[in-house]
């Protein structure tokens, strides 16, 4: 998920915009290595934080403020203040789009951003077996009863074909989440092929459509950007914030 996340938001700058990417997965951040970058922000103006920029993009996250193998063991509301401060008290602007990376399931995290900020969509990610799919409708039925559309879905680790003898491969299953959004009548927006390489390049900080432009894998992520681009710009998708009442 968080290598989607990063390497989407490469993909739409290499398209032509200015773009961020928040990690919003405190507990568990992974931005860091995938762009390959690290150290605590410099403070600028009105003290706000200053992102890093890797690759063109600007990028913030708890990783940067905290060393690799420090847990985080907060409460939920520790936790959505840490949040808001990324989000609020870091110099992002300009920009065209922020990619957020959220963390696992329909907790604080997701609840927060639906209820503090008019997010243009959501991207589901998902692999193609029926367990994952599981998990990917709860996070769906969840960001639409905060309002948030729903851009649209992606099948992750696809298909994979032999580096050597060219076979293919569905370790995962293959068409589960493309059978999924025509169920539910939403947008799929492509398959991220299970690649050696997507591996390699994602932990060593340069992901593919940054090292490889022309491999599949990264054409792939140029795909997806192109149709969450078109979502966003050509859906009128922007509303004010949802206020969120528990039902008893």
């Amino acid at each position: 998920k968080s290598t989607v996340s990063v390497t989407l938001a490469l993909a739409l700058h290499k398209a032509g915009l200015r773009v961020g990417i928040l990690d919003a997965d405190i507990y568990g951040p992974s931005i860091p290595r995938l762009l390959g970058v690290s150290g605590r922000p410099a403070l600028g103006e009105n003290r706000k934080m200053i992102p890093h920029i890797a690759h063109g993009i600007k990028a913030m996250s708890m990783g940067f403020l905290v060393d690799d193998d420090t847990p985080m063991v907060w409460r939920g509301p520790m936790l959505v203040s840490a949040l808001r401060q990324m989000l609020f008290d870091c110099a992002w602007a300009p920009l065209d789009v922020l990619v957020i990376d959220m963390p696992p399931g329909t907790g604080d995290v997701q609840l927060s951003l639906s209820q503090t900020i008019a997010l243009d969509g959501a991207v589901i990610v998902s692999t193609p077996q029926d367990l994952a799919l599981l998990d990917a409708r709860k996070g769906l039925e969840m960001f639409r009863k905060v309002e948030v559309p729903i851009l649209g879905l992606v099948e992750n680790m696809s298909t994979f074909v032999c580096p050597h003898c060219g076979g293919r491969s569905d370790v995962f299953g293959h068409g589960g989440v493309r059978r999924e959004a025509e169920k539910l009548g939403l947008p799929f927006l492509g398959e991220i092929p299970l690649a050696l390489v997507v591996r390699e390049k994602s932990d060593a900080g340069t992901p593919v459509v940054v090292s490889d432009p022309a491999g599949a894998p990264a054409l792939a992520f140029r795909d997806l950007a192109g149709g969450v681009r078109a979502a966003i710009t050509g859906g009128g998708l922007r509303r004010p914030a949802p206020r969120i009442v528990i039902e008893s």
